[in-house]
C-alpha cells in the first residue's frame, strides 16, 4: 500500500508518501508546495490544487490521509486554512483516491506516543521511523506523520470493523478501548 499523507496550509502545504508491507514503513518522497502570498486567494487554491494532482500523478499513491482543521484563536485564519484544506481534497477526490482523515491529536498520539507533542518531536519520531539520514522539514513532517498515522491505525480498524466495529467509534473512543475495556461483537446476532 502507498499512502500519501497531506498537511494542508495556505502558505505551505507539506506532502509525504510512504509504502507499507506489513508493519515495515518505507519512505517515498516528501517536501512542501510553497504557496506565493501575493497571489489573489483563487490563484493559491489553484498552485495547491495542481501540485497536489501532479504529486498524485508522479507518485501513484493506493490512497491519501489529511489531518483534520479544527478552530484556532483566530476565525479568519481557520477559514483561509479551511479553504486550502478544501483545494487539496478536491485534488485528493478528483484523483480518484479514497481519503482518511485524522485529527491533529490522533497523528501525534500515533507517532508519537501523545497528543500534546511538540513539532520537534515528531519530526524525530518521523526520522526514526523511516530511517531517514536527515530530519524532515515541519511541513513534510506533518504529512509524513499524517500517513505513518494511517498505517498504524488502518490494520487495526479493519480487524475492529470484521467485528463490525467502525473506525469512527474508534477515533471517537465509544468502544471502550480508551478505557482499557473491549467487548465481542459476534456476527451471530
Amino acid at each position: 500500500m502507498r499512502i500519501l499523507g497531506v498537511d494542508p496550509g495556505l502558505r505551505r502545504t507539506g506532502f509525504g508518501v510512504i509504502d507499507v508491507q506489513g508493519s515495515r514503513l518505507s519512505y517515498v518522497t516528501s517536501g512542501s508546495i510553497v504557496v506565493p502570498s501575493d497571489q489573489p486567494l483563487a490563484k493559491r487554491l489553484r498552485v495547491i490544487l495542481d501540485n497536489l494532482r501532479q504529486i498524485i500523478q508522479d507518485t501513484q499513491p493506493t490512497l491519501a490521509t489529511i489531518e483534520i482543521v479544527f478552530m484556532n484563536t483566530n476565525p479568519q485564519s481557520t477559514l483561509l486554512l479551511g479553504q486550502a484544506r478544501g483545494a487539496a481534497l478536491c485534488a485528493l477526490a478528483d484523483s480518484g483516491l479514497d481519503v482518511h482523515e485524522y485529527t491533529a491529536l490522533q497523528i501525534k498520539k500515533s507517532v508519537v506516543g501523545h497528543g500534546k507533542a511538540a513539532k520537534e518531536q515528531v519530526q524525530s519520531m518521523v526520522q526514526r521511523l523511516l530511517n531517514l539520514t536527515g530530519v524532515p522539514g515541519t511541513d513534510a513532517a506533518d504529512a509524513l506523520a499524517c500517513a505513518i498515522c494511517h498505517a498504524h491505525i488502518a490494520p487495526l480498524s479493519l480487524a475492529l470493523g470484521a467485528q463490525g466495529l467502525t473506525q469512527q467509534m474508534l477515533s471517537r473512543g465509544r468502544t471502550g478501548l480508551r478505557q482499557g475495556r473491549i467487548r465481542h461483537v459476534s456476527s451471530k446476532g
